[in-house]
C-alpha cells in the first residue's frame, strides 16, 4: 500500500508570513481579526476581517515579482505560500527537475479583487483589459506553475470552503495512481468586496470577533491567505532522505445536498465525511487525539458539526477547537491552513485554543479547548465543510 506523506509546507495568513510566524501566533493567542484598512469598502467601519496588512506591492516584492500590478492579490498570496512549500519540500533537497511535479490549487474568489476594481474601465477602455484573463480561478494556478517552472499536470478545484482539503484528497489519489511523483496542493483567496458583500447579504458575518462553538455565536469573520503542502509517496521521500512532517492517513468527501448554503440539521454530510475519512485511515474514533473543527462561528455550522462529532465520538469526545478566530475564514485556503495547523499540532504536541469561548452550546455535550494544551497528539482529524453540502475531512498522523 502506498503511504502518502507531507515533506513541505508554506503559508501566509493574517497571523504570519510563514509557518513559523503562524505557530508563534497560535501559541501566544495572537489573532489577526480587526478593522479593514486595505480593502476599499463601505463596510470597513462596520465589519471586522482578518486582513494581511501588506499591500500588493509589498506582496509582489516578497514573491520576487517585478511588475506586481499585473497580478491579482489571490495570485500573489498563492505565489508566496506555494514557493515556501516548494523550497522546503523540493528545492531544499536539490530536486529541481519538475518533470513529474504537479500542482493542485484552489480558490473561490479568483481574480475578483482586480475585476471589481476595474469593472467600469473594462466597459470604457482597453487600459485594464489584461485583467479579464486573470478573473477565472485557474489564473492563480497558472501563475504558480510559471513561477516555479512546473510543466507537468496542473489542476484547479473550487468547492467553496472545502476546496483545499479536496485538493489534498485529489493529490493523494494522483500519487497513489502514479500520475505524479510529488504534488504541491493547497489554496489561496484574497479579500474582496464581492465576498464581503455576499456573506453580509447571507447575514452570517459577525460584527464582533467571531466565537466558534459558543452559544453566543452570530457568524464568521472573513479572512485572506494561502497555504500549500508538498505530498509524495513514502518511498519517494525516503529515497531522497527528506524530512517527513506527517502522513496523510485518511480523507473523504461527502455531500448531503441539503441546501445551497446550510448543512443538514442533523449534520449528516459532516458525519459521512468524518466517518469515511476514519475508515480510510484504518483508525478507530478513540485513536483521534484532536479535532481541528471547521468551526466557522455560524449558528448552523457549529451545531451541525458538533452533532456529527457526537454521533461518531461520544461519549469519549477528543479535544476540539476551531482556529478561525485567529485567521478568519479564509474560504478555499481554510482547509489547508487548518491542515498545516494540525501538522504543527502533531510536531509540537500541542492543542491550540478556541479563542473567545464562554458558554457551551446547549444542544451539545462538549465544549472546545480554551487554553493552549500540551498533550499526546499522534492523529488529528480536521474538517472543512462547504456551501452546497460539499463536506471533507482529513486525518493526519504522526510519522
Amino acid at each position: 500500500m502506498t503511504r502518502i506523506v507531507v515533506t513541505g509546507m508554506g503559508m501566509i495568513t493574517a497571523i504570519g508570513k510563514d509557518t513559523g510566524e503562524n505557530l508563534e501566533s497560535l501559541k501566544s493567542r495572537r489573532h489577526g481579526i480587526g478593522p479593514l484598512s486595505l480593502l476599499d469598502t463601505i463596510h470597513k467601519d462596520e465589519l471586522l476581517a482578518a486582513e494581511i496588512k501588506l499591500t500588493n506591492d509589498e506582496l509582489a516584492a516578497m514573491s520576487g515579482i517585478a511588475d506586481g500590478e499585473r497580478y491579482t492579490r489571490t495570485s500573489l498570496l498563492g505565489l508566496i505560500a506555494a514557493s515556501q512549500a516548494y523550497e522546503s519540500g523540493i528545492a531544499k533537497y536539490g530536486k529541481t527537475d519538475n518533470t513529474k511535479t504537479a500542482v493542485v490549487s484552489t480558490t473561490t474568489v479568483g481574480g475578483m479583487d482586480k475585476t471589481e476594481k476595474h469593472y467600469r474601465d473594462f466597459l470604457e477602455s482597453s487600459k485594464y483589459s489584461h485583467f479579464v484573463y486573470t478573473h477565472d480561478c485557474s489564473d492563480s494556478t497558472r501563475q504558480i506553475c510559471d513561477h516555479l517552472g512546473i510543466r507537468h499536470i496542473n489542476s484547479t478545484l473550487s468547492t467553496a470552503c472545502s476546496s483545499s482539503i479536496n485538493a489534498i484528497l485529489i493529490a493523494a489519489k494522483m500519487i497513489k495512481h502514479g500520475l505524479a511523483d510529488r504534488i504541491i496542493a493547497g489554496g489561496t483567496d484574497a479579500l474582496s468586496k464581492f465576498t464581503l458583500n455576499g456573506f453580509n447579504t447571507l447575514m452570517i458575518l459577525d460584527k464582533e470577533h467571531c466565537r466558534p462553538l459558543d452559544a453566543s455565536r452570530t457568524g464568521l469573520n472573513l479572512g485572506e491567505g494561502a497555504a500549500y503542502i508538498v505530498l509524495e509517496s513514502e518511498a519517494s521521500a525516503k529515497k531522497d532522505n527528506k524530512e517527513i512532517f506527517c502522513e496523510i492517513s485518511g480523507y473523504a468527501n461527502a455531500n448531503d445536498a441539503y441546501h445551497q448554503t446550510a448543512s443538514s440539521p442533523d449534520g449528516y454530510g459532516p458525519y459521512l465525511a468524518m466517518k469515511e475519512a476514519l475508515e480510510v485511515s484504518g483508525l478507530k474514533p478513540s485513536q483521534i487525539d484532536y479535532i481541528n473543527a471547521h468551526g466557522t462561528g455560524t449558528d448552523n455550522n457549529d451545531l451541525t458539526e458538533g452533532l456529527a462529532i457526537e454521533k461518531i465520538f461520544a461519549p469519549d469526545i477528543p479535544p476540539v477547537s476551531s482556529t478561525k478566530p485567529y485567521t478568519g475564514h479564509t474560504l478555499a485556503a481554510a482547509g489547508v491552513v487548518d491542515a498545516i495547523y494540525s501538522i504543527l499540532s502533531i510536531q509540537q504536541q500541542l492543542i491550540f485554543p478556541n479563542l473567545n469561548f464562554s458558554k457551551k452550546i446547549e444542544e451539545l455535550s462538549f465544549e472546545p479547548v480554551r487554553e493552549l494544551k500540551q498533550a499526546k497528539v499522534d492523529h488529528v482529524l480536521t474538517n472543512s465543510f462547504g456551501f452546497g453540502g460539499n463536506d471533507s475531512s482529513l486525518v493526519l498522523s504522526k510519522y
